[in-house]
């Protein structure tokens, strides 16, 4: 090409942005390293500390704490004070990476994105083939990392705004009433939902029987095991009726047929049930979800739920950016008469469905 069909500040403002990338992604292993080893946890609250301190909190070798350091460093993800060779974990984001009950907590999701890494040879296939991967073909670190990057939303949201936004929903739950939970995964929000509201009973489905297994061992470690149970099912025949309420979260664009699912959920519901669906947050035109958060969205969609659509019946494929709009069809030809917008989130749209 010759050097006048190049705009050299196009060129160079995209370079620097393809560096950023690159410090992201070869900084990833090392946030999972941090966490594994205690290192942020040592840093929180702890003011100005040498690689030698922090590696002694840490119990690991100074020499690579101190590499790892300046990484961090270098990422803003901890400041450095040059004149006392020190570097600090400001509280701000210690909030996000040394406290796992934080709702800011995002250490989760690289759990999530090493899975991805592990599964390149699959996902490169599928890209050639056209079929699906389903979700119980991944490598088993996403699972553990979709609920903890997922669990810090639903524990700041769900209890406090996403169920009060529901019409009547709140009271029932206060008062005693039924609820599914539908590819409920390891259990966060069955869970979460248990503990805000005692008087109610909750079963939590997913077709994926390891995820069921592991949700069973978190209620008991609750202590709701009382009131919750869990089962493996699908979301066009998880069992039960009369549901006073029936959830679906960040999955329903996973499925391979949606529609078929909403009429199932149809079936299932009593008379003045409601239907919660909450699905990863994205306006309906594809331009306005070019954004940051659109691109992570769209790069899960890419690798994980638009190959999950595609290896089930119908295989609609959605995608993890379908969109109000898109996502109201569906449920609309699944039989639901009223669809409306709950509430939102920078990263979730909260639905709500009722016959």
């Amino acid at each position: 090409m010759s050097a006048t069909q190049i705009d050299e500040g196009k060129l160079e403002a995209f370079m620097g942005q393809a560096v950023v990338d690159m410090g992201a992604v070869i900084s990833a292993p090392l946030f999972v390293i941090g966490e594994k080893l205690g290192l942020y946890r040592a840093m929180a609250g702890a003011g100005p500390l040498s690689s030698e301190e922090v590696a002694e909190r840490a119990g690991a070798a100074e020499r690579y704490v101190r590499e790892w350091l300046r990484n961090q460093a270098a990422g803003g993800y901890v400041t450095y004070d040059p004149d006392s060779d020190r570097y600090t974990l400001p509280d701000e984001q210690a909030l996000a990476l040394a406290d796992e009950n934080s709702p800011f907590y995002i250490l989760g999701a690289y759990d999530l994105i090493a899975s991805l890494f592990a599964d390149e040879d699959k996902i490169l296939e599928a890209f050639r083939s056209g079929e699906g991967m389903g979700w119980h073909e991944h490598d088993e670190r996403l699972f553990r990392g979709t609920e903890r990057f997922f669990r810090p939303g639903y524990r700041q949201h769900l209890v406090d705004t996403w169920i009060p936004a529901l019409e009547g929903v709140q009271e029932k739950l206060e008062a005693g009433a039924r609820v599914a939970d539908v590819g409920c995964g390891h259990g966060a929000s069955t869970i979460i939902m248990a503990q805000a509201f005692p008087n109610s009973e909750f079963t939590g489905f997913d077709y994926h029987e390891a995820s069921i297994e592991r949700a069973r061992e978190a209620a008991a470690a609750a202590g709701v095991s009382e009131r919750v149970s869990f089962a493996v099912a699908s979301a066009k025949d998880y069992p039960g009726e009369d549901y006073d309420l029936v959830c679906v979260f960040d999955c329903l664009h996973d499925m391979g047929d949606p529609v078929g699912a909403s009429a199932h959920v149809l079936e299932t519901l009593a008379p003045d049930g409601t239907w919660m669906i909450v699905e990863p947050f994205a306006n309906d035109r594809v331009e306005d979800n070019l954004n940051p958060v659109g691109r992570v969205f769209y790069g899960a969609s890419t690798a994980i739920c638009t190959p999950a659509s595609l290896s089930q019946e119908v295989g609609l494929a959605l995608g993890a950016q379908a969109g109000e709009a898109r996502l109201s069809d569906v449920l609309r030809e699944g039989g639901f008469t009223r669809v409306r917008r709950a509430t939102e989130t920078p990263f979730n749209l909260v639905l709500e469905a009722r016959p």
